[in-house]
């Protein structure tokens, strides 16, 4: 019954998604269904004792457990993400040792809703349902796909990954009174940066510390297009709406900051967004921005541009094995980079806010079709990469092709290695960010030195001390979005057609003539209201006048 319900709910979201991000429609919240669709509550697995314990499978499982586990495929040029050095070894490490059969499931970053709504919808979904961003994985959570947990079967079969995320698991994974997720670790760091081109910066009389405000960010954007040299990147947005944090009032108002914050559907309405469409408007009918940004609805695509050189800047996760820099010098071989400061695109007068992490990465649930003897296996398989000496070389490879030793203890990447043991483009964190979000290592100092070793390009270490000085530099501005306790279901009704006609409507604003912006954003704001958004409005004031927030 489940899966009827199911399939015309995702087959309609794919429908009016297209191509774009996706995820389930209206009839998931029926209240004329009067079909059951409650998954089954976790039981002992297979084979526990007459007294209600668990089983012992740690000579390995008594029949061939197939384990699918999702990971994120970034479309890296020559890397598969389900057929590589590591996931072999992962076999024979594990999935040999306990008599698995470990088997990766792709899934696209960019449509990744999507993907997981079809897998579901088709029966093939991995065992791990997981998102970044709780939001979604409430939508999960209401659409019935997840398992509740029991916490002490988790315990007895990953007491190492119990003893790390149990306080976490406790707190924020209880759902209407139900153990719904566990998660990844998430240490306060983060790598997330935009690059700038310093020599431009530079040939138009201007240092990159000059970049203080929004306004001079403009002036330096007017410059480059006078002196022929190119624009500001730009891309779609999608997925992730943390755009307006610049434009938003500080200090945080609490009860606003719940009402429209949500990763999943944008914020169309407020004065802050508004703010942030009529400077884009501005950059747009300027030419200080690509002109064809609504076509870049990828990280690979925004790449291509700045690779190019005809952007100046890009988004994207700083790592030591990053290609972008050598894709560009390529093409421009006298080409400089440097990390764009936070403040530049913060208005005069603004702070340089942004969204805080909540304290975990993944947030993950178990499928409602994965057996009891696949759910221990999960587990297990948390437990066995939750050892040290497994993460690491998750992380960082063989010792002697991919690095060596310092005399910290640190590994230092060999840039240059290529051979089959060679690491993803993200030093492999699609498949050890189900523990950690992270690398870390045994003290804080060990792990900063870590964090400089693993966001610098070999030759431009100077990006990660800039990466890290602009973290460190707007901490107190850094703020969490409130955290629903209980599942809004208009969120899971409208995000879909939302999502489609957000971008559609946002791109209208930007693209309209500077002397049509207050219409067009006017026009813009009543449809999107009108569209489902006024609803979700309402239901999350409820739940804030409720207390349903963390």
């Amino acid at each position: 019954m489940m899966r009827k319900k199911r399939t015309s709910s995702i087959v309609m979201a794919l429908i009016m998604a297209g191509s774009v991000l996706a995820g389930c429609s209206n009839s998931n919240n029926s209240t004329n269904n009067t079909s059951s669709n409650t998954p089954k509550e976790s039981t002992p697995a297979a084979g526990a004792s007459a007294e209600g314990g668990y089983a012992d499978y740690s000579k390995g499982f008594p029949e061939k457990v197939n384990l699918e586990i999702p990971v994120y495929e970034r479309a890296y040029e020559g890397w598969s993400v389900t057929d590589n050095y590591y996931t072999r070894w992962i076999q024979k490490e594990f999935g040999d040792k306990y008599n698995v059969n470990v088997k990766f499931v792709p899934i696209t970053r960019s449509k990744e809703v999507t993907d997981f709504e079809q897998l579901l919808a088709s029966g093939k979904a991995p065992d791990i349902i997981f998102h970044y961003d709780m939001p979604q994985a409430l939508a999960y959570y209401g659409e019935d796909v997840l398992q509740p947990l029991d916490l002490n079967e988790i315990s007895n079969y990953a007491p190492t990954y119990w003893n790390n995320m149990s306080k976490v698991i406790e707190k924020y994974g209880v759902i209407d009174g139900k153990n719904a997720f566990f998660f990844a670790a998430r240490p306060e760091a983060d790598n997330y940066s935009t690059l700038i081109r310093k020599d431009w910066v530079e040939k138009v009389g201007m240092k990159v510390e000059d970049l203080t405000s929004l306004e001079k960010y403009n002036e330096m954007l007017i410059k480059w297009k006078a002196a022929g040299l190119g624009v500001g990147g730009e891309k779609l947005r999608m997925n992730t709406y943390i755009f307006n944090y610049p434009f938003r009032d500080w200090p945080v108002d609490e009860k606003e900051r719940a009402l429209y914050s949500d990763l999943g559907v944008a914020d169309l309405t407020t004065k802050a967004t508004e703010d942030y469409l009529r400077n884009l408007n501005y950059q747009f009918n300027n030419g200080l921005i690509d002109k064809e940004f609504y076509l870049r609805d990828d990280d690979a695509k925004a790449k291509a541009e700045f690779a190019a050189g005809k952007t100046g800047t890009f988004e994207s996760y700083l790592t030591n094995n990053t290609d972008v820099l050598t894709a560009t010098l390529a093409n421009n071989p006298d080409a400089e980079f440097a990390i764009l400061p936070a403040e530049a695109l913060v208005p005069e007068g603004n702070k340089p806010q942004s969204r805080a992490y909540w304290p975990f990465g993944f947030i993950m649930g178990i499928n409602y079709e994965t057996t009891d003897m696949e759910r221990a296996a999960v587990w297990m398989y948390l437990e066995w990469m939750s050892q040290p000496e497994n993460l690491f070389f998750l992380q960082n490879g063989v010792e002697g092709q991919n690095y060596t030793l310092n005399a910290d203890g640190l590994a230092v990447k060999n840039a240059d290695f290529a051979g089959e043991s060679v690491l993803s483009k993200n030093n492999n964190k699609d498949y050890w960010a189900l523990v950690t979000e992270v690398a870390q290592y045994s003290t804080p100092e060990l792990t900063r030195k870590s964090y400089l070793a693993n966001w610098s390009p070999a030759g431009y270490e100077s990006l990660g001390t800039e990466l890290m000085a602009n973290y460190d530099r707007v901490a107190e501005y850094r703020t969490p979005d409130a955290l629903f306790s209980v599942v809004l279901e208009t969120v899971g009704e409208y995000k879909a057609d939302l999502n489609v006609l957000f971008q559609e409507l946002y791109v209208k604003c930007v693209v309209a003539s500077e002397s049509d912006f207050d219409a067009t954003y006017e026009k813009a704001k009543q449809e999107y209201l009108k569209a489902g958004y006024q609803e979700i409005l309402d239901e999350k004031q409820a739940a804030i006048d409720a207390g349903n927030i963390k």
